[in-house]
């Protein structure tokens, strides 16, 4: 089966205090399996948070963007597959 956009789990911290947003972000990118992926709405362009995946989570998960701006950006981000994985029906 296939996820649609509006399948994914969502995040949304424009609703959120600043301090809480990246450890609930982190939160739900562990809690992904391979292949599933979640949507996360901004009210400013995540590069640090985008950075921060690069860098301490190398080759485990996908950005797509979605909305770039000005009011609102959109990112669907999907835990890939890894060596070994069993996952190729999800």
């Amino acid at each position: 089966m296939t996820e649609t956009l509006t399948d994914l789990p969502t995040i949304d911290v424009r609703l959120l205090p600043p301090q809480e947003r990246h450890p609930k972000i982190f939160a739900m990118l562990e809690a992904l399996t391979p292949r599933m992926g979640m949507l996360l709405v901004s009210d400013h362009d995540p590069i640090p948070l985008r950075r921060h995946i690069a860098l301490h989570f190398s080759g485990m998960f996908e950005w797509l963007a979605l909305e770039e701006g000005p009011d609102v950006w959109r990112a669907e981000i999907r835990r890939l597959p890894h060596p070994g994985c069993t996952c190729a029906g999800h």
